[in-house]
């Protein structure tokens, strides 16, 4: 336990400009007042859970994307799933966002997935935090170079701390870290499922876990 409180420690510590922290920042507009102590809370929770399991796999994607890790915490995951992927650890969770749940278009392809494995999956980012433009703290970016590094250091440790029977990269920029950070742990690579990229990402999906339907969404 005290490795997984210093891994959250590493990662609420994280200050970037122009970047979003989930885990020590609060969002003026829709987080309540407790946000970063409810996700903070939460993926210590989720940690500890996957620490104590066999993992089969960490699926990684690129950054928090603000209609989803932004508001939950969670990488890959919106409001609307952000309930059933505490179940899939067997913690509770509530929303530490108010108002209207907003839904991500690529969590829904991810969770339309996950709704069809049993496995243990963990979920997470190259760079753990949004990164969005200048200005604009409800837009999207690319993490830049430096951004990268710090997120491959966490990325190292959070490896280390769960040990997954391997990796499931989803697009270029997962792949190429998870081959610099983690040589010895088998690095599988997908299509992102953005930019027309979902029915590729769905096949794929089925044919590494070998369930029998899936739905195009």
């Amino acid at each position: 336990m005290p490795r997984l409180t210093e891994f959250v420690s590493a990662l609420r510590s994280l200050s970037f400009m122009d970047a979003f922290n989930p885990y020590a920042d609060r969002c003026p507009v829709y987080d309540k007042h407790d946000a970063p102590s409810r996700r903070t809370a939460t993926l210590l929770a989720m940690l500890k859970a996957a620490s104590e399991r066999e993992v089969d796999s960490v699926w990684i994607g690129r950054d928090l994307g603000y209609r989803g890790g932004r508001r939950t915490g969670l990488a890959l995951t919106d409001d609307v799933h952000i309930a059933l992927h505490a179940q899939r650890w067997g913690i509770a969770m509530y929303r530490p966002t108010k108002g209207q749940a907003m839904a991500e278009r690529t969590a829904a392809v991810i969770w339309s997935v996950l709704d069809q494995i049993e496995a243990p999956v963990f979920l997470w980012n190259v760079f753990p935090l949004h990164p969005h433009e200048a200005g604009e703290p409800f837009s999207n970016r690319a993490h830049n170079a430096r951004e990268r590094a710090a997120g491959e250091d966490i990325l190292a440790e959070l490896i280390a701390l769960i040990a997954p029977k391997r990796i499931v990269a989803i697009g270029n920029d997962a792949a190429k870290s998870a081959t610099r950070i983690s040589p010895n742990v088998e690095a599988i690579q997908v299509r992102h499922p953005s930019y027309g990229g979902q029915s590729e990402f769905l096949a794929q999906m089925q044919s590494l876990y070998r369930y029998r339907t899936y739905t195009l969404l």
